[in-house]
């Protein structure tokens, strides 16, 4: 996709600026610790020499996987956010970047990154296959790419009464995948290797074609 059909796709709030994964609830560490680990499995598979993380929030896990590569290049994109970019300064690796960049035209070459990434991110972008595609054209190996499972993340969110009046739909949330969703559509950017389901998600790795 072109930046310019990129600008003219409709605005999307940019992800969190807060450290969701620092929750003090055992509940939900419980939860985001197996969520964690997936994502860090299928990481270790994969095992890259550089990564692309988009959409990646306030980059609590870009950090962390700046640390297991240890000397290859990890980069960070989210939507231009003053908020995004105070958490970004505070992390400072030799071989951790982060940019202002959107998801629908990402300003890299083919085959820049090992491996690009896709973080409870694809949920909110305004067009998740151009997204996808874009990805995939940066991407020399494989996406690993995770989302809500649906309908259950709606429906946990309700039995603990948040959400209601939209129905569970946690705002910013304009896509809705089940397991079985999510891996038909990134099976149209390669082959779906390793797929694993922390509740309430679905994690994926994808080596693409």
């Amino acid at each position: 996709m072109s930046a310019q059909e990129a600008r003219s796709l409709p605005s999307v709030a940019a992800g969190n600026t807060f450290d969701k994964y620092g929750s003090a609830n055992p509940a939900v560490r419980r939860l985001l610790g197996a969520f964690i680990s997936a994502v860090g499995d299928l990481l270790g598979l994969a095992e890259p020499d550089s990564v692309l993380d988009v959409g990646c929030g306030e980059g609590v896990l870009t950090e962390d996987w700046a640390r297991r590569i240890a000397v290859g290049r990890v980069v960070g994109v989210d939507l231009e956010d003053p908020a995004l970019e105070a958490h970004w300064s505070a992390r400072r690796r030799g071989n951790l970047e982060f940019i202002s960049a959107d998801a629908h035209a990402l300003p890299f070459a083919r085959d820049e990154f090992d491996l690009v990434a896709a973080i409870e991110a694809i949920e909110h972008v305004a067009h998740p296959a151009g997204a996808l595609s874009e990805m995939a054209r940066v991407a020399r190996r494989h996406l690993l790419v995770s989302a809500p499972r649906e309908p259950l993340w709606r429906a946990l969110n309700l039995m603990r009464g948040a959400y209601v009046a939209g129905l569970g739909n946690t705002p910013g949330h304009i896509h809705h995948w089940s397991r079985r969703g999510l891996v038909d559509l990134l099976s149209g950017y390669g082959e779906v290797l390793e797929v694993r389901s922390p509740l309430p998600w679905t994690v994926a790795l994808v080596r693409v074609s």
